[in-house]
């Protein structure tokens, strides 16, 4: 037994080479060099990520037959002897063919193999084989096509299903890359199930009370399962597992958070009334419920740490400011990062007007533009005016994260659309010595991606969170259409009879293939070269759409578009053009997806609407409708399966929480989320789908947190915990 990640575990072959799970998969039997690097490719560095590596699906090859009994169209295995194998090469297709005969007592009938005529030396005459495959009819009789095979000892011999590994049972299937097969993948797992022992971090009253199997059982069944019926508790166990590590690590956190000092900020009920009765409109319920809770929040002596998520259109920003401006009156400074310099811009905007003629000073930094109270002036004012604590709220881009930006008095950060700022980036600015005060500012974070509240505790578990789903009083349902290429022209007259009565309209282009020789392929090796890419292929989206609509479609008209080639101070113009009626209609990338606010703007077109998720498409249909002017959406498919599938749920409601919902159950947690590639294992992506598993784990995480809160009873758990890497999207 050896000491692996904190945690014993034992693992070895039949030939007792003792393995710890930690070990490289280069000292695995049969991994070379060549193999190491490939299986790198599938995340595989180690034994214990060789175990964990699970199956996509199975093969149902456990109906084994005689010869004479298969069925033509039958996934079967069978046992017979090599009685003759050749290999002919077909030049033309460069195709070599290779066909063995096998024979049992039943009868004989061929199997053939495409493309591996190693075969004739390996698989000589008198081999005993168990073969798998699809049984063929053509017309010189029965064949088995491409099976997968494995030698035997004995000749019709009742072998054990536990003998076999890629025969005569389910086959487990596994993610492959180049190089790396499922066939070579049992090859190396199989033997390392034989004498696997891992002692069981989960405390034996959790597994009793919510009926998990043993995890070393649970390993073993979902790579060779003796039954499909099996699989799903196998997979609950490991997936329980990856959920309850993830709800105590959000609460451990939350408790290190409750240990932090950070800046008391009494509640002025008085001056709240005042201000909210000074603003040119209504708060909804939900608004003023949030409202109340992030101020309650800031009486404390600890950091607050809120996310805030809304629906579309539904004034998060509003109350975000209203808690800063309330932090202003006495004092304190706040800072609201927004991801884009339109955006920031725009919440400034918002803010001064919010402001009024109150005492308070405000400043806008992006990487192009300072601001100090409508004023433009230099960045080095604008900072200046942060650090002396002139100024009461900071909105910027990440312009203000950078080192030379310091506060005087930081009791508030509000992060716009926080999954787009990373772990560190939100860190910095969280750090008590950014600011004299020495003390750490409360946490407001808000997204404005819906997501169902028993999810939100688990992606999201280490913060309290407000919801607000009700929409400002006044605005009429956006009337949304899925729109076939053959009713384009109704759809641009329509457009045109909008724009003459006074309306506007948003374009979104989806990202297109690129054609141009200089820009570079989606198959860019690196990252940046791929993002790089990708930009290239939304302005050639953007700007061919462009040509076709100003020249083409609407000549009468005024056309100007937006994308992420644009410099800064470009894309300011462009929006503030729109906005102040000088253009009507904007083509644009998914830069206007998120808090854009253009309330003349009654029209959204997207183009390639199946290329979106629902999320994003709720998102491009809330730009418009943000007044009282009767709005619609047209979104226009290329796709007539998958894709309208998810555009018709579009049409049936304007409810961001029920799309989320529809969303995740069509494309997956993983896509959902945006976390696909993040490391997150795909067992545990699944998981958060099953509502019913996540409240098991919480439930469980709450209970040994209460009677455990630092693990002390639970040393393997706590082990497993501190080898948690934290992953960007939980962060």
């Amino acid at each position: 037994v050896v000491l692996i990640e904190g945690m014993p575990m034992r693992v070895s072959e039949p030939q007792n080479n003792a393995f710890d799970l930690a070990t490289p998969i280069t000292r695995v039997r049969s991994v070379g060099t060549r193999s190491a690097a490939r299986l790198a490719k599938l995340g595989i560095k180690s034994v214990r990520q060789l175990l964990w590596h699970l199956p996509a699906r199975y093969e149902d090859y456990s109906l084994a037959v005689p010869i004479a009994d298969v069925i033509p169209g039958q996934k079967q295995s069978i046992q017979g002897e090599v009685i003759s194998i050749v290999s002919r090469h077909i030049w033309p297709r460069r195709l070599t063919i290779t066909t063995a005969t096998l024979r049992d007592d039943s009868g004989a009938i061929r199997a053939v193999w495409f493309n591996q005529p190693y075969l004739e030396e390996t698989l000589t005459e008198g081999t005993l084989l168990s073969v798998a495959g699809k049984m063929v009819l053509d017309k010189r009789g029965l064949y088995i096509s491409n099976p997968i095979y494995e030698k035997i000892a004995t000749r019709n011999s009742q072998l054990e299903t536990s003998a076999l590994r890629h025969t005569g049972r389910l086959i487990p299937i596994y993610p492959e890359t180049e190089g790396v097969t499922s066939k070579y993948l049992r090859f190396l797992i199989q033997p390392l199930l034989e004498s696997l022992v891992i002692p069981d971090p989960l405390p034996a009253a959790i597994r009793r009370q919510y009926d998990l199997t043993d995890l070393t059982d649970a390993i073993r069944t979902i790579h060779y399962p003796d039954t499909e019926e099996a699989v799903p508790a196998a997979r609950d166990r490991l997936a329980f597992d990856d959920l309850l590590l993830l709800q105590l690590k959000a609460l451990r956190e939350r408790r290190q958070i409750n240990k932090l000092r950070s800046v008391r900020i009494p509640m002025d009920a008085a001056y709240m009334r005042m201000l909210v009765a000074t603003l040119p409109f209504t708060l909804t319920k939900d608004q003023r419920v949030a409202t109340l809770e992030i101020l309650r929040d800031m009486e404390r002596v600890y950091p607050m740490n809120r996310l805030m998520e809304g629906d579309v259109g539904s004034g998060k920003t509003v109350v975000a400011l209203l808690a800063a401006l309330h932090g202003a009156r006495l004092g304190h400074q706040t800072v609201l990062l927004a991801p884009t310099e339109v955006l920031a811009l725009q919440h400034y905007r918002t803010l001064r007007t919010l402001a009024g003629s109150a005492d308070i000073h405000t400043v806008l930094l992006t990487g192009s533009t300072a601001c100090v109270d409508d004023r433009i002036t230099t960045k080095v004012a604008a900072k200046r005016a942060v650090s002396t604590g002139q100024a009461h709220i900071v909105v910027g881009t990440h312009a203000v994260i950078r080192d030379d930006v310091r506060f005087k008095a930081l009791a508030l950060v509000v992060i716009d659309e926080q999954h787009r700022f990373g772990i560190e980036q939100r860190a910095t600015l969280m750090k008590s010595d950014r600011h004299t005060s020495g003390l750490v500012p409360h946490l407001l974070s808000m997204t404005a991606t819906p997501i169902p509240r028993t999810l939100a505790l688990t992606i999201f578990g280490d913060l309290d969170i407000s919801i607000i789903r009700e929409k400002p009083k006044g605005r009429q349902p956006i009337e949304t259409s899925v729109v076939s290429s053959a009713q384009r022209p109704q759809v641009c007259d329509f457009i045109r009879q909008q724009v003459h009565d006074g309306r506007q309209v948003f374009v979104i282009c989806p990202a297109i293939e690129p054609s141009s020789p200089i820009v570079p392929t989606h198959a860019s090796k690196t990252p940046k070269q791929a993002k790089l890419s990708a930009l290239w292929a939304q302005v050639k989206a953007v700007e061919e759409e462009y040509r076709r609509l100003s020249k083409e479609v609407f000549p009468d008209l005024k056309v100007a578009m937006l994308h992420g080639r644009m410099k800064p101070a470009q894309k300011q113009s462009v929006m503030r053009e729109f906005k102040e009626g000088w253009h009507d209609i904007l083509v644009s990338t998914s830069v206007i997806e998120v808090g854009v606010d253009i309330p003349n703007a009654s029209i959204m077109v997207v183009e390639g609407a199946d290329r979106f998720g629902l999320a994003q498409l709720h998102q491009f249909r809330g730009r418009v409708g943000r007044a009282e002017h009767q709005s619609y959406c047209f979104l226009f498919s290329t796709d007539d399966t998958i894709g309208n599938r998810r555009l018709q749920a579009m049409t049936k409601t304007d409810d961001g929480f029920l799309l989320a919902e529809q969303d995740m159950r069509i494309r997956g947690p993983g896509e959902f989320f945006g976390i696909k590639q993040s490391g997150l294992p795909d067992l545990t992506m699944a998981a958060l789908a099953n509502v019913d598993l996540i409240k098991k784990a919480r439930t469980a995480a709450l209970a040994i947190m209460k009677i455990d809160p630092d693990l002390k009873r639970n040393p393997l758990l706590a082990a497993q915990l501190e080898s948690i890497r934290r992953f960007s999207h939980l962060e």
